[in-house]
């Protein structure tokens, strides 16, 4: 099968606009993501998508391929959709333009529950829930699966809840997961689902991926011990920098 991997990036975030540019380790931090999806070994071709002449250009800069697209969609999924109808791919994952700690062998994950799992049309990843400050944050996705590792539900709210007791986290396999926002799709499933409206559930619980739930559609779930975090806020690239910098110096050392 062909595979795809597309990085939705847009310029006007709410929390740090711009986002996609910010260039303090010397290159951008789109470049960061676009050179992890180089790593993958399964991925045949990787585009930028963005609405934004700015972003265009950084992406040509450094020898990356881009498209243009609307300026109007709601999410990044939309955007990832209008670049699949012109892709000649099979399997399409869509990678956040903010994650540039992504660990190639991940995007690998996707592709591969996909080919492993023929009735499934959507892949996504989780990692152990580490603390029940997480547990508790509705900022941190929680999902849970069935025996099958297929996704039961996704809440912002701390499940499964635990009647007895207090969760035990560092139970294995884990019970307790953190959603990690990162899909693989097959290409007719990913056009039909960017056409339908929200559901009723997707609505309350503003996740996406309830979309695919309320239509009765499996969401294979792969589980990773580790993984990186997103770039949201200011504070969270300078993490990112202090952690590159810190990764660069020990290199040459």
């Amino acid at each position: 099968m062909k595979t795809a991997i597309v990085i939705p990036a847009r310029y006007a975030s709410s929390r740090l606009p711009g986002k996609p540019l910010l260039r303090q380790t010397g290159k951008y931090l789109v470049q960061h993501v676009y050179e992890r999806a180089c790593q993958a070994q399964h991925a045949d071709h990787i585009v930028v998508a963005t609405d934004d002449p700015r972003i265009v250009a950084a992406v040509e800069s450094f020898g990356g391929n881009v498209v243009r697209t609307r300026r109007d969609h709601p999410s990044g999924t939309d955007r990832v959709a209008e670049v699949a109808r012109q892709l000649d791919a099979d399997l399409v994952l869509n990678l956040q333009g903010d994650e540039p700690l992504i660990d190639p062998n991940h995007l690998d994950l996707l592709f591969e529950l996909l080919l492993q799992h023929p009735g499934v049309d959507l892949a996504t990843l989780a990692t152990p829930l580490r603390s029940s400050e997480q547990w508790h944050n509705p900022n941190c996705v929680k999902v849970v699966c069935d025996d099958a590792g297929q996704a039961l539900y996704f809440s912002r709210s701390p499940i499964p809840h635990v009647r007895d007791g207090q969760p035990d986290f560092a139970l294995r396999p884990a019970r307790f997961l953190l959603h990690v926002g990162t899909y693989a799709y097959r290409r007719p499933f990913l056009l039909r689902l960017a056409a339908l409206p929200p559901a009723p559930l997707e609505q309350l619980e503003k996740l996406e991926q309830l979309r695919v739930l309320a239509l009765g559609r499996p969401i294979q779930v792969g589980v990773v011990e580790e993984s990186g975090f997103g770039v949201d806020t200011y504070e969270d690239y300078q993490r990112f920098v202090s952690l590159y910098r810190h990764n660069r110096i020990r290199c040459a050392a």
